[in-house]
């Protein structure tokens, strides 16, 4: 640290994540950025990557094997999974101080064998993986507190679990017949060129993908049954909503017992109370996206089903912030004992 200033590196810099990763760190009190990373943008400014920024004096973009760690306290990954394991590992290595919140998949999975079917490579880090802190952080503060490795949740993830653990924990639904219908915006998707998100595939309507093989189901999974007991499968289903950033997670569960809508919804309330980005909506208010837009708020509403014995419980946050960047400096903030909401208190964009 240097003058009160806790010194960052931003790993893929040049993605969405990183970008808006960028966006965050600049006004944050504590953060110094001094290394950003984007193998196929080294050597230009950032005003040429994102003009957005071009007023920020922020250093030039770099490959990862050109950078200095040497001083730098704490290392942002936003790089596409498969790429982050060597790196963290070998960081880790020579900079074993540092501390890394990675915002990909690679360290999500607790269980190997699971990532290498889903994700079709063998782990490349396994002495790391047990180490690695699952970073919702709503569940796991204590533990990201004192790691040194935290695995930021996915974005779908991260609405639906908010959605859906709290119920799920008390036993008010069950867990074994969960349905979840999800949307995002294209941007979820990331920034390299591919047919399927250009313009006129997405614009102008909206579609499924990765039907019944999505990779976050099982991100899902593992932490749905942890609070469950049990091993659960679930319905996931994510779809492309024709739009930069947002999402809406909507969950269908069955009831258990003599369990209501309003006990959902007062579980939910208690579990959040106090929570500084969570927002548990009143009877009868609908959640949406341009609600959240570019802010690190989730918010939850529960709904009563028509078919007997169930309920509705939808979740909407901006996957760029509280589903990946946002949620990464939330926590940077507890690893750093600063308070949690730091550089976060941006309110919404509206309309």
């Amino acid at each position: 640290m240097s003058n009160g200033k806790i010194k960052i590196g931003v790993l893929g810099a040049s993605g969405y994540t990183g970008a808006d990763l960028v966006r965050l760190a600049v006004p944050h009190p504590n953060m110094e950025i001094s290394i950003l990373t984007a193998n196929t943008h080294a050597g230009k400014k950032v005003a040429e990557v994102f003009p957005h920024l071009g007023h920020v004096d922020l250093p030039d973009m770099t490959k990862v094997e050109d950078a200095d760690w040497g001083d730098v306290d704490a290392i942002f990954c936003g790089l596409p999974h498969g790429t982050t394991q060597d790196i963290t590992r070998s960081l880790v290595e020579t900079h074993g101080d540092v501390k890394v919140i990675d915002m990909s998949a690679d360290f999500r999975l607790r269980n190997m064998d699971t990532y290498q079917e889903w994700y079709g490579i063998k782990h490349r880090a396994p002495g790391l993986q047990g180490s690695a802190v699952y970073g919702l952080t709503e569940f796991y503060r204590d533990d990201i507190r004192g790691a040194n490795l935290v695995a930021c949740p996915g974005c779908y993830p991260t609405a639906v679990l908010m959605a859906l653990l709290p119920v799920v924990s008390a036993g008010l639904v069950d867990p074994a017949d969960l349905i979840i219908d999800a949307k995002s915006g294209v941007s979820g998707a990331g920034r390299a060129a591919k047919e399927a998100t250009l313009f006129c595939e997405t614009g102008e309507g909206m579609s499924p993908y990765a039907i019944g093989k999505h990779r976050h189901a099982p991100e899902i999974e593992q932490e749905i049954s942890k609070a469950a007991g049990n091993d659960i499968v679930v319905n996931f289903t994510p779809h492309l909503i024709p739009m930069s950033r947002g999402e809406l997670c909507t969950c269908y569960v069955r009831l258990e017992g003599k369990a209501t809508a309003s006990d959902l919804r007062a579980a939910l309330a208690e579990r959040y109370a106090g929570e500084p980005f969570v927002r548990v909506l009143n009877e009868g208010v609908l959640p949406a996206t341009q609600h959240v837009r570019g802010s690190n708020f989730v918010l939850i509403g529960v709904f009563e089903d028509r078919v007997s014995g169930r309920a509705i419980i939808i979740s909407t946050l901006d996957n760029l912030v509280k589903g990946s960047a946002g949620q990464a400096v939330q926590n940077f903030n507890l690893i750093f004992g600063l308070d949690e909401t730091t550089g976060l208190g941006q309110m919404p964009l509206f309309p």
